[in-house]
């Protein structure tokens, strides 16, 4: 599903990771079982959910312009 928004917004990257191929990450994470889906540090959730409710948590972060940030606006 958050492959699927990449393609519908170009402010949202995703990335999938084997956590046995990455042990140190689904340490880091806290990993216990899949999918286990972090959003910006700030949320994290395991288990499949229906899309609103997926697309629910992704508006919560809200969205912080990048350019702004570093130009401090």
């Amino acid at each position: 599903m958050a492959h699927g928004m990449t393609l519908e917004n170009k402010l949202i990257t995703a990335d999938v990771v084997e956590v046995r191929e990455f042990p140190n990450m689904a340490r880091q994470y806290n990993v216990s079982s899949v999918p286990q889906t972090v959003i910006n540090q700030m949320i994290e959730f395991t288990g499949a959910i229906p899309e609103d409710q997926f697309l629910e948590k992704v508006m919560q972060v809200g969205y912080e312009d990048p350019e702004a940030a570093q130009n401090g606006v």
